[in-house]
């Protein structure tokens, strides 16, 4: 069942939207070669906690971390690892989830670790702008379909594989709620928009073909070809003045494309 939000509720899903954007913001800086991912994981955690939050990921279905981090070709939900490092040229997706009095605030960024190749910096610009397009399309009197269909015709179109086997989702006090949001579709089909709702959009594309396994973790979700993988994603409120996204603090919805100084 779709939970619809009231715009007091919508309102409050903001702190947590912010304090999960800051999180993100935060272990952003921080990468760089020679980091591990468990040391990302361990700011991560400090700053929601520091905050007044509890990271929303951590105990969720039993996933041990904070974060995901997910290097390479590796999609989603990578768990944090001392024993995994980063180096000059590697990519990296950072999925961030935060509780704010009971409000889920849930986003992700792909950073570069170091110089990326020309691929992949190709890669990720193109699945950044499949976010922004499919926010425009979550507005009421909209489907489902348009928000998915704007993510693969442009990264089709671009020569690049979209997942099917993970969707984006609800949001709310529960970090998964109805609907499912892929990033594909077909306009005007699926689930009407309406506003109240709350949805987190997020494209998850790769260099090669959309086919993925999941490790022997039972979490990590890696490409099939061993081609990389880029991930973006925001919390949006569908309001009668157009998208709303949650998932943004003083600086704004976005990251920077790399670590360094805030």
């Amino acid at each position: 069942m779709i939970k619809i939000k009231s715009a007091a509720e919508i309102e409050q899903m903001k702190k947590a939207g912010a304090l999960s954007k800051m999180a993100l913001r935060h272990v952003g800086a921080m990468i760089r070669p020679g980091v591990s991912t468990f040391e990302l994981d361990q700011l991560a955690e400090q700053i929601i906690r520091m905050h007044g939050g509890t990271p929303a990921f951590k105990g969720y279905g039993g996933f041990p971390g904070s974060i995901c981090a997910s290097l390479n070709d590796a999609v989603v939900h990578g768990i944090p690892n001392p024993d995994v490092i980063l180096r000059d040229g590697d990519v990296i997706s950072i999925d961030t989830g935060a509780i704010v009095d009971g409000w889920v605030g849930d986003n992700a960024w792909t950073f570069y670790v170091g110089t990326p190749s020309t691929e992949v910096k190709g890669l990720c610009e193109c699945t950044l702008d499949c976010l922004k397009a499919a926010i425009e399309q979550a507005v009421p009197g909209n489907h489902i379909g348009d928000v998915g269909h704007a993510v693969q015709t442009l990264a089709e179109g671009n020569g690049y594989g979209v997942l099917r086997d993970y969707v984006g989702h609800g949001v709310g006090r529960a970090m998964h709620e109805d609907p499912n949001v892929p990033n594909y579709g077909k306009k005007g089909r699926g689930v009407k928009l309406q506003a109240g709702m709350v949805i987190a959009i997020e494209p998850m594309i790769t260099l090669g073909s959309n086919r993925v396994h999941t490790g022997a973790d039972g979490w990590l979700v890696s490409t099939d070809d061993g081609l990389p993988a880029a991930h973006y994603e925001n919390t949006i409120a569908i309001t009668n003045d157009g998208p709303v996204i949650l998932t943004q603090d003083a600086q704004g919805p976005w990251c920077p494309m790399s670590g360094g100084s805030m």
